[in-house]
């Protein structure tokens, strides 16, 4: 996933005309297909990860000058199977909206790199885990971190960005706290955007 996304950046690099004069405007919308591995950090003892999977996601960029931006990131409720050492025993949903403060690099033309920092909350709901013994926190706060580019074609943006987010919840095994599991996801996703 990671060659592929590194191929596509330099092959839209390379097909890319110089001109940057479709970047104007304060507003940036994208609409980008995600994809979420997670790091499947289990200390309960229970052999706990979680299904990879790639999905729809639209942000929403501020720019306050021309380096500086804030970056809001949404998605729908997510569904993740939940597996015991290789077993499946389950699943959640997970709604994670992520905040971050951008600096866009400028000057170089027909491409623009950026990156980011900000904050992720998560919220874990419809939790069905083993009949209902298995239960999960609900609340998730973490740090979050991105690196990417937009390439201008004509006057769509083409987006190619990495991201590193905090996620994670305490594990509850008939109601007695086991650990927590932590899916401190690396997020790859592409996709378009414009500027208005």
């Amino acid at each position: 996933m990671k060659k592929m996304f590194g191929l596509a950046a330099l092959a839209l690099a390379m097909a890319v005309p110089a001109a940057w004069a479709q970047d104007t405007g304060n507003w940036l919308v994208r609409a980008r297909a995600l994809r979420l591995d997670s790091a499947n950090k289990d200390s309960t003892g229970l052999g706990l990860t979680i299904d990879n999977k790639t999905f729809p996601e639209v942000d929403i960029s501020y720019f306050m000058t021309p380096n500086f931006a804030l970056e809001l990131i949404l998605t729908y409720p997510q569904k993740q199977k939940v597996f015991s050492n290789g077993t499946e025993i389950g699943s959640f949903k997970h709604l994670p909206p992520t905040l971050t403060a951008q600096y866009h690099f400028t000057g170089l033309p027909g491409f623009r790199p950026y990156v980011g920092a900000g904050v992720n909350y998560t919220n874990i709901s419809d939790v069905h885990i083993l009949n209902g013994a298995v239960g999960l926190k609900h609340d998730s706060y973490g740090l979050a971190a991105q690196i990417g580019a937009d390439i201008p074609v004509g006057g769509w943006l083409i987006n190619v960005d990495v991201k590193k987010v905090q996620i994670k919840t305490n594990v509850y095994l008939n109601s007695v706290d086991q650990g927590e599991f932590k899916v401190d996801p690396v997020l790859f996703s592409i996709g378009f955007g414009k500027r208005f």
